[in-house]
């Protein structure tokens, strides 16, 4: 049955974040779009803790409106607040399905291709980490040939789209961080051991870096301008605030220094050497992604979108030489490139119930 007038959630329901779109659509184009973000530790909260987040982004969301469908992603199958990912999966879809008991749900499965939720529970691992077929298939629809860059606050994905189609090689986050499509470094997660084993100090010798969680690439941004303070969503490894200081106080610890140690200069250039080798880790990805596409891609176009595509989805893809570099946000808006998965998985929904494709509003 095709439904003229169609209001959909999205949900791509992560281990750290939990982000939601509702989209209005009509005739093939969205009319309505609004999106909102839940900062959602599952581990630390407590996965029985899932569905009160579910609730509070529905009364955000969609309110007294009556939905149509929903479409739904899933990542926090791999976060160790359970025991194997089928566990992960299914228990999140009971979550959605006590929420949204009551509306049509679908389940995005790494073929890019919507299954109702009895399907899902069949094949669990086959809709486990497939957030990025969302993001994928949005721009699909609208370039027929680049790579896609996205950055988020944990992870990066890296998806080949060839003659409007998804042209990914892996379909689970191993073999997607075996063939570079999948690059575990974020704008704010990232433990900064896992991004460099030395540091030059105080312009002298390297020291090692310590492997304690003393800092992420949320303070080196922080301290770089890269993020604001509201940017910093994720809480700190101290548990401490998201101020300046606060952030070189982490940073200098990463080599066992504080900031009576060191001068604030010192502890800007410990992240701007930080920030240079996150971004070559990226670059990495990239390169590997482009060398196995590159006699079938038509055009040299890198598509980027997260909250960290303009200062490392951008600056990889030009290390990695890509020229041509289009911003999501030029396309869809700054909010739904932040949460493209959940966009993406909502318009594949509204696609479903219309009949057709449909298309971002008009600016």
């Amino acid at each position: 049955m095709v439904i003229e007038v169609v209001n959909v959630l999205g949900l791509d329901i992560g281990g750290a974040n939990t982000k939601a779109a509702f989209l209005k659509t009509q005739d093939g184009t969205v009319k309505e779009p609004r999106t909102s973000m839940e900062y959602f530790p599952i581990w630390k909260k407590g996965k029985e803790q899932l569905p009160k987040v579910l609730e509070k982004l529905k009364k955000r969301l969609v309110d007294s409106t009556a939905l149509n469908g929903v479409g739904v992603t899933i990542t926090a199958e791999l976060s160790d607040a359970y025991w194997s990912k089928k566990e992960g999966v299914h228990h999140v879809l009971d979550c959605v399905n006590q929420v949204f008991d009551d509306v049509p749900t679908f389940v995005l499965d790494v073929e890019a291709k919507l299954l109702p939720v009895k399907d899902a529970r069949r094949e669990p691992l086959k809709v486990a980490s497939a957030n990025w077929a969302a993001t994928g298939w949005m721009i699909s629809q609208l370039i027929e040939n680049c790579i896609v860059v996205d950055v988020g606050s944990t992870t990066t994905s890296i998806i080949p789209v060839i003659n409007g189609k998804i042209a990914a090689e892996g379909r689970t986050d191993l073999e997607k961080l075996q063939n570079g499509e999948l690059v575990y470094s974020g704008s704010l997660r990232t433990n900064v051991a896992t991004i460099v084993n030395g540091i030059p100090v105080q312009g002298g010798m390297t020291a090692r870096v310590s492997s304690e969680l003393f800092a992420q690439s949320g303070d080196v941004h922080l301290l770089l301008d890269n993020i604001k303070e509201e940017d910093y969503t994720a809480e700190t490894c101290d548990g401490r605030g998201k101020t300046r200081r606060e952030a070189m106080a982490r940073l200098a610890r990463a080599v066992c220094a504080d900031i009576d140690m060191l001068t604030e200069q010192e502890i800007r250039d410990i992240a701007k050497f930080v920030y240079d080798k996150q971004v070559e880790q990226i670059t990495g990805g990239l390169k590997q992604v482009y060398e196995r596409i590159k006699p079938l891609l038509q055009e040299k176009i890198v598509v980027i979108t997260g909250l960290g595509r303009n200062f490392l989805a951008r600056k990889a893809a030009e290390k990695a030489g890509f020229s041509e570099v289009m911003d999501m946000s030029e396309l869809v808006g700054a909010e739904a490139a932040v949460m493209s998965p959940s966009v993406g998985v909502a318009l594949m929904v509204a696609s479903n119930l219309e009949g057709k494709n449909v298309k971002w509003k008009q600016s």
